[in-house]
């Protein structure tokens, strides 16, 4: 094998595959990337974790002589990101256990190589469902849902984002939802074509992060395919496919309060603000704040026995609760966390002080949150 490339342009692919490799496996092979050069110009990397396998397609190299061979993924991507800019990249591989040569102006170095036929494939299978989204209409659902992917191992079924259809007022719909029991949040698109009867699966949350990352560049559709056990994103010249979570996914819709009657709706910069300040008093990661309402007014409130104590009042300029008295507590963080995703007013109904809550954003419908409140 032998081909020329742009440093660059084998940068940024190098870039999308080494941040699957995990640095500590006990397999050697999964910290290589895989180098396939063809004939018609294409370069081909792929690397794996044996849950996650990513694919990039780099054209435009000046391949000599097709073959492939793999290259340790980390120590490959740390040369190239070194290299000059506007370098070109040779590299070559004569075949066996011979090193792989890699040459850009007078830098030259070699790298061991592991047989290719060790190399494990995690891209082969039927994936039945097929169907397409915006890559702004996933990112927004992956934003609006990650942060309540629950990360305790022994709830497994918890540690991803569970992708099904769904039904809204009669109409079709694919749904997001995450949870860790301590939050919920729920996010609703139209339902795309293809989509109908599509099983429902749970997205593991390293698949999230990395389809996440990669999302942030691709401009137009995302296609997405899937079965029971593996689902796959394509766009430009990348393929991503992850292994989803071997579980049930918990009835969450039970968990959603249907008859919370106590509505107070507050502008979304102030509350978060007071949100901030009040916490500011704990350092404590669980920082609970207490909420006091009455008629269009809500009094926010923490305390540390190291620290002290704070307060802050927000009144009918930006509040709005038409209700009686109500005394609830939350932990600080998870209100921020939801806040951050409301553009301008948020609604929150609750039942009582000890009941799961629900938060909107009053002008977005799509997204809905659950919070269970705290002891203060």
């Amino acid at each position: 094998m032998k081909f020329t490339v742009d440093r660059a342009v084998l940068l940024k692919a190098l870039a999308h595959v080494q941040s699957v490799v995990e640095r500590r496996n006990t397999i050697p092979i999964l910290a290589n990337v895989l180098l396939e050069a063809t004939k018609d110009g294409t370069l081909r990397l792929t690397a794996t974790d044996m849950e996650i396998a990513i694919v990039e397609e780099v054209v435009g190299a000046a391949v000599a002589q097709p073959g492939k061979t793999t290259a340790p993924a980390a120590t490959l991507y740390e040369i190239v990101r070194k290299l000059p800019e506007a370098a070109k990249v040779e590299l070559q591989h004569p075949g066996g256990d011979a090193p792989l040569a890699l040459r850009a102006g007078r830098f030259a170095t070699s790298l061991v190589v592991l047989p290719v036929e060790d190399f494990p494939s995690m891209t082969e299978g039927k994936l039945p469902t097929v169907f397409s989204l915006k890559a702004g209409t996933l990112r927004a659902l992956i934003d609006r849902t990650r942060f309540a992917i629950s990360t305790e191992e022994t709830r497994y079924y918890l540690n991803g984002i569970y992708l099904h259809a769904g039904e809204s007022d009669g109409t079709p719909v694919l749904r997001a939802v995450a949870t860790d029991g301590h939050r919920l949040a729920r996010v609703e698109e139209p339902l795309p074509d293809g989509a109908k009867g599509m099983p429902g699966v749970i997205v593991p949350r390293k698949t999230v992060a990395e389809l996440r990352k990669l999302a942030d560049e691709a401009q137009d559709e995302i296609e997405i395919r899937l079965s029971d056990t593996k689902i796959q994103f394509r766009f430009g010249a990348v393929a991503l496919t992850s292994k989803l979570i071997d579980g049930t996914f918990p009835e969450y819709e039970r968990v959603i309060p249907r008859g919370n009657d106590k509505v107070l709706r507050v502008d979304k910069k102030a509350f978060e603000d007071a949100v901030n300040r009040v916490a500011a008093i704990s350092t404590e990661r669980s920082r609970p704040v207490k909420l006091s309402l009455d008629r269009n007014h809500l009094l926010l409130s923490a305390a540390s026995p190291d620290q002290g104590q704070a307060q802050e009042e927000l009144d009918g300029e930006v509040v709005r609760y038409e209700n009686g008295p109500l005394e609830i507590g939350f932990q600080a963080r998870y209100l921020t966390d939801i806040t951050g995703l409301i553009e301008g007013e948020v609604e929150f109904r609750f039942a009582d002080g000890s009941a799961p809550t629900l938060v909107q954003d009053v002008a977005k419908t799509d997204a809905l949150y659950v919070l269970m409140p705290m002891r203060v």
